[in-house]
Order: C-alpha cells, then structure tokens, then sequence
C-alpha cells in the first residue's frame, strides 16, 4: 500500500464540497437511496503539518508528462479534519481538476457524512458536480439527490433533491422513510445565505399528500430571518374552527416580533402581536390581541363574552437580572373584560386566575429576600366581576429570612421577618349552614412580623437526640377594615372579638423540647428504623385569637405533614398559642429484594392555655380540624414501594380520637410497567360545614396510559364525585412519536364553574415534524400530556 503526503492545497476543495451539502441539509429533503461504501476509517492520523494532505491507497502514479496524479484502490484520505474514502482518485494539475470515482465517502470535521458515486470538481472549487448525492448530519436528517452541482463558487444545485429527518427502517431499508419532501430541485444560495425548493410535494409513507408552492427558507448561518411559521388551528364551541398564522419579524439583533392572524369560523379575526426585546441582562415581551367578534350572541346572553363585539388586552412581562444574586421582574395583564384571555386561549395569560405581579428577589449566603406585588385577575364570563371585586390586592409582601453564619451558643440561630400590605375593594363573606366565613374585609391591613429562633441538637452516649428550642415574635398592626358585625348586620354575624381599631399589637414567646430516640434492627435481608418522637411547647395564649384579619392562614389541614410543627398555622395572620404536647412514631425499613416502606402515626395533645384551634376565627379555621379538643385525632400516613413490580402503595389518614372513625383519608396507587401505566387517587373528607365542605366530600380520580407500541399510546383521565354520583373532570388522548414525528390529540370537557365559562369542551391536537415544525389545532395545556 502506498501512502503519501502531499503538499496541495487545492484538495480541499473536494472536501469543502461535503460541507456545504451538509449546510444545504436545513432546508427541508430527505434521501431517497443511499449508495453503499467502504466506511471510513475513524482512526487515520492528522496530517503532519498545516495545509498537507495524508492519501493512502493500493496504488499510487504520478504521470510526468500529463501531470496527472492517479490514487488506486482502497483510497483513503485525510486532511484538515475531513476523511474521505473512494476507489479510484485522480487528479489532473493541468486542466485544475479533481475527480473521484465509486463508493466516495466523506467525513467532515462536524460529523456530517457525504456519500456519492463520482464526483468531478476544479481544484478552487468553483464548479463542480457529485452524481447519487447522499449526505446524512449527525442528528439523524438526511438530503440525498440524482446530482449536486456547484455554480461559480457561491452556489450548489441539488436535482431531485429529497429531505427527511426519518431514519430508515433496519429490516426494509429501501421502504419510504415516515415522511419526506421531494424537489425537482434545491438551490442553496451562498450570497443571499437561502436554500430555495422548487415544487416541493410532501409525501407519507411515499405517497405524496400536498403539493406545495415553492418554498425558501434561511440556510444554517442565518438564525432569524423574516417569513411566515408553521400554522396551527383550533376548535371549540361558540368559536368554531380557527386558523392561526404567524409571520416572524426580525427587527434588530436583539428585538423581533411575531404576528398571527386567526380567524375563527364563528367570531371573525383576531390579530395578536408579540414583540420580544432582549437586553445585556434580561427580556422583555409585551403583547396585544383584539377582535372584532361577529357572532357575540353565540355565547349565553348573560355573559360577559357576549357583552361587547370589540374585544382585547395588552400584556408585558419582563425580568431582568441585576447581578448574579439578585432578579427584578413582572408579568401584569390587562383586558376589555373578564375573560377576553381565556375565551380565546391567549397563550401564557389564559388562567382560569391570572396572577399580576412585580417582584424583585435576592438570594445571599445565608439569606433570602423577596418583595412581590400581586393583583389577581379571576377569569369568567361574570358581567359584574363579583370574584375578582373580592380579591385581595397585594401592594406588597415582603419576606426576609437570615440564617446567624456562626453557632450562637452551639446552636442555629434564625431571623425571620415579613411585612404584608393587603387591599380589598368589596368584603368576601361566605355563610355557611353554622356560621358565617369573612375570607376577605373590604379595606387595608398592613401586618409587620419579626421572629426570632434558636435550636441546638445534642446527642447523649445512648443514642439519644435532645433538641432545646427558643422563639420570640412580635406582630403590629395597622388597620382600615370593615368590623365583620358591620358589613351588613341583618344577614352577617361573627362570635369572636374582633378588634375594631386602626392599631393593634401582638407578642409570642415559645420554649420547647424535642426527644427522639432512633434505633436500628437489622438481619440477614433487612434494615429497620424505627423513631418514637415527642415534643413539648410551652407558650403564653395567643393574642387576640380570631380577633385580627385572616388572609394567609386561611387554608389548614392537620396530618403528619405538621404533626410536629411548632406552629401548624400556614400563614402569619395566626399563632398557635397555649402549651401543646405532640407524640408520634416514625418507621422507616428496607429490604434487601428492593422493597421500602415507611409510616407516620401520632397524636397532639393541648396541655395548658387556650387552644387556639377552639378559638373563633374569621374563617372558621380550626373547624373540626382535629386539634379543636384537648387530644387530637390520630394521623397516620404510610408508603410501600415495590421497584421491581413497578408499584407504589400510599396512603394517609385521619382517625376521631373517641371512636376511631375515618374523618379524612387519602390513598393511592401508581403502577408503571412497559406498556401500561395508572394511577389510582381516592380523597374521603367529611362535612366541615363551618370551614370547608356543607357535605362529605368523596372523589375517585383514575389517570392511565396504555403503550401499545414504541411509537402509539392512549393517555386518559377522569375524576368521579362520588357524593354527586357524577363526573366533574375528563380527558381522553392519543399520541404518536418516534424519531423524526409526534402526534397527540386530546378532547377535553370541563363542568366546575356552574356554567360560567365561554367554553365547555375543546379538542387539542399537534402534529410535528422534526426540524419542520408543529401543525397545532387547540392547546394540550392543562392536565393532559403535560
């Protein structure tokens, strides 16, 4: 074999002539044949100096007199990262050509691979020609063609040009790959930086489906160029059947915007407009939409929809990073009216609840800031916008939190402060068959809380964990709100005393200790641990218990989530007062087949003082919770995880502490396997007339997907009320993907807004093409595949 290195510059061309097929690949073609060839050798040495050539073959002759040079059998070539092999090589240094001949692969230093049949090109690569192109990039898309050609140095010619991202099926390779896109030809335009496709006929399974016009799209150096995008459509009642398309339009370096026209079969067009700025630190994006509605009488006469024919709203969102720690943001809407947004499937501001914000937050060593404004759009087809007159409109809330760097006295020293302004337009009162629940006060509170804590863990010989704990908080107050009794005398009452005055203060010191004493079992096939717990606090009672504005203590639930809470409050508008004793087991084993399990069970006990869960408040907190008496429920959860049978078993619960009857339970069960996936979720609470619930609450939500295949599944969900005997929540959907296509469509029907909103069922769909695009009817938000 001989092997030589040659000092000719000029060869390279040859190899420049795979790089740009390659870049011709993002048009959009696919091959139809790939010719066979030896494969080239991944381990040829690099060349021994810049601008040289490595060629080794069977044969090589050098012919003095025509100043040819001939590369015979087995021909391998490596220079400047590209490889190359063929069967016979020749080079003709009078006439400045190169030619190669029979099996031709090339490599280049992308990993893109070129493969042809002959290949005759000038040695500055000006003109030339590959018969039986087949060029394939390393992520799987692939152009093949009868003939590439290069026309004055600038531009390549593909005849018969076929693109796909498909990869060729292992047990029939000659069979039509998923899809393709035939051209009679493809010019890619070194100067204008395009790639042109002359009657492009898309085809499934190789059979053509659309004829397409001509078609010309930005090569790979162009990253953003103007034209339009891949449509998308919709379907929904009272909308009918919407087309959407979007042209892109790149405006500078760093700013672009986006229009799509959609127009609905039902309501007429509607155009939204999203201009997109990104700065040295961050982005910005404000958006507009409108429409001018035809048929406003399709939606219920007493709706908003159907109120106004013009319709709109312009939103912005921003953030922006002021150093590595700190970020400032917002993301705020506005619109003609209540459901503008959601009607329409405004993408990213179509909540059924949309949240206004502004916030700036800060993250240091040993500490956290956040300060967020927060006003809430609730979305619904209520001409009054009763809802959202009763939001509370946060301006703002500000949370700091530090951790001491050092130990103060052995142990973690913690501040916590927050300070919380809340604004309410209209009282959100709520009676109940008890009692009657002031969620909201029509006025403004301002609440500044500033908290100090200290812990320390010691550890005694026997294994023993003694954990002393110090806290002292403060709480003022400065208020402007309706007296509860003062709303509307004749149909609201609240029995606590409610502290009608602009000042208010309050205090709360805790000392406590924690005991626990964990012990391990083990054996030839197993581990154990098992946790008896015990904590005792001893504080004063709580101030003005029930008598202070309630807004962020509002949700509870007591279960071995806050079992050993020091405060099982959620928020800052209540503090748990009084002494309180909690006592509880925690179990944790493993076994050597996989197999873990894990439980919970305890009970919390009132020692002395008032119990604040027995306490008035203005929203009935504490309602038959659990901890209203001096024992507590019992709470237990527990989990069994078997990995190699792919199910997971878990469940919680809530015991009455005189009889044992369940008041709250909750249990699951996940099962994964190869082809079929479910989950199981079942939610038992009784009656907390005076809270939450005038009657038990019994719900059965079954998820499932059922894998036929690699490519093809069906997804479904739905979500049984079984007090109501009926279904309030359902989904059913089918997907497809492999390779180089995706497929998902989703029907969706909803029922919880008591007919209230604009649309009550919709299809989603979404077809796309790897490096095409997405073909989109309706949305798959929500729920669904997400």
């Amino acid at each position: 074999m001989a092997r030589r290195i040659l000092s000719k510059p000029h060869l390279a061309g040859l190899f420049l002539l795979a790089s740009v097929a390659s870049v011709a690949i993002t048009a959009s073609y696919s091959p139809s044949s790939a010719q066979s060839a030896a494969p080239v050798s991944d381990s040829l040495p690099q060349g021994e100096a810049e601008g040289k050539m490595l060629l080794s073959a069977n044969e090589l002759v050098y012919n003095h007199d025509t100043q040819k040079v001939f590369a015979l059998g087995g021909v391998q070539i490596f220079y400047d990262g590209y490889r190359m092999v063929a069967d016979k090589v020749e080079y003709d240094q009078k006439a400045g050509r190169l030619m190669a001949f029979g099996g031709i692969e090339v490599i280049d230093p992308d990993g893109n691979r070129m493969r042809g049949e002959q290949l005759d090109v000038t040695d500055d690569f000006a003109n030339g020609f590959v018969d039986a192109i087949s060029v394939r990039t390393p992520d799987d898309l692939s152009i093949a063609g009868e003939r590439a050609q290069r026309v004055d140095g600038n531009k390549m010619i593909v005849e018969k040009g076929v693109y796909t991202a498909c990869l060729p099926c292992s047990e029939t390779p000659k069979r039509p790959p998923f899809w393709q896109i035939r051209a009679e030809r493809v010019i890619q335009n070194g100067e204008t930086h395009t790639i042109r496709l002359e009657s492009p006929r898309f085809q499934l399974l190789g059979q053509t489906i659309a004829f397409l016009p001509s078609i010309e799209v930005p090569d790979q150096t162009i990253k953003r160029k103007r034209g339009f995008l891949f449509p998308s459509m919709s379907m929904a009642e009272n909308l009918g059947f919407g087309l959407s398309v979007p042209y892109y339009l790149p405006i500078s370096p760093s700013s672009d915007v986006t229009f799509t026209g959609t127009g609905y079969t039902q309501q007429g067009f509607l155009l939204d407009v999203e201009y997109r700025k990104r700065y040295r630190n961050g982005e910005h994006i404000l958006r507009l939409a409108g429409i001018d509605q035809m048929k406003p009488d399709n939606f219920r006469a007493d709706t908003s929809d159907a109120e106004a024919n013009g319709r709109g709203m312009i939103a912005s969102t921003g953030q922006f990073r002021i150093n590595p720690r700190w970020v400032f943001g917002w993301d705020v809407m506005a619109q003609t009216d209540s459901n503008f947004s959601k009607t329409y499937s405004i993408a990213g501001h179509s909540d059924d609840t949309f949240n206004n914000q502004i916030y700036l937050e800060g993250l240091g060593k040993r500490s956290s800031f956040s300060a967020k404004a927060n006003y809430f759009d609730v979305q619904d087809a209520d001409t009054q916008n009763a809802s959202e007159k009763k939001q509370a409109i946060v301006a703002p809330v500000i949370d700091y939190n530090y951790i001491a760097p050092e130990p103060v006295k052995g142990g973690q020293l913690t501040v916590t402060n927050n300070l919380t302004n809340i604004i309410r337009r209209k009282s959100d009162v709520d009676p109940t068959s008890v009692n009657d629940r002031f969620l909201g006060l029509e006025g403004s509170s301002t609440r500044l809380t500033s908290e100090l804590s200290w812990k320390r863990t010691f550890t005694t010989s026997g294994g023993l964990q003694l954990t002393p704990l110090l806290a002292a908080r403060a709480d003022g107050y400065l208020l402007d709100v309706d007296a509860p009794n003062q709303i509307d005398p004749s149909s609201y009452h609240y029995d606590g005393n409610f502290v009608d005055q602009s000042t208010a203060a309050r205090g709360m010191v805790t000392a406590g200790l924690e005991v626990r004493y964990p012990w391990i079992a083990t054996n030839g096939f197993s581990s154990h641990v098992f946790e008896p717990i015990a904590q005792v606090f001893v504080r004063p009672d709580e101030p003005h218990a029930g008598g202070l504005p309630n807004e962020d203590a509002q949700s509870f639930v007591f279960d071995t989530s806050n079992l050993f809470e020091r405060d099982k409050f959620s928020g800052f508008d209540r503090v748990e007062g009084g002494t309180r004793a909690n006592l509880g087991f925690r179990y944790t084993g493993d076994f050597d087949s996989g197999i873990q399990v894990e439980g919970v069970f305890g009970q919390s006990f009132q020692l002395a003082g008032e119990n604040s869960f027995a306490q008035p408040d203005l929203v009935g907190v504490g309602i038959d919770s659990g901890l209203e008496s001096s024992r507590s429920d019992y709470v237990g959860s527990a989990a069994v995880r078997l990995p190699d049978y792919g199910l997971t078993l878990s469940g919680g619960a809530r015991f009455d502490e005189e009889n044992l009857a369940l008041n709250r339970t909750s249990a699951a069960i996940d099962f994964t396997s190869l082809h079929f996936d479910t989950g199981l979720d079942y939610n038992s609470v009784d009656a907390q007339p005076g809270y939450a619930y005038e009657e038990d609450n019994r719900e059965l939500k079954s998820t499932s997907t059922i894998k036929f295949n690699q490519n093809w599944s069906v997804s479904g969900s739905a979500t049984w009320d079984m007090t109501d005997k009926q279904i309030t929540r359902s989904w059913v959907g089918l997907t497809y993907e492999d390779i180089c296509t995706a497929f998902s469509l989703v029907y969706k029907q909803r029922f919880e807004d008591g007919g209230q909103s604009a649309v009550n069922w919709s299809i989603g769909g979404r077809l796309t093409f790897r490096t095409l695009g997405d073909i989109a009817v309706g949305s798959l938000d929500g729920d669904t595949f997400n």
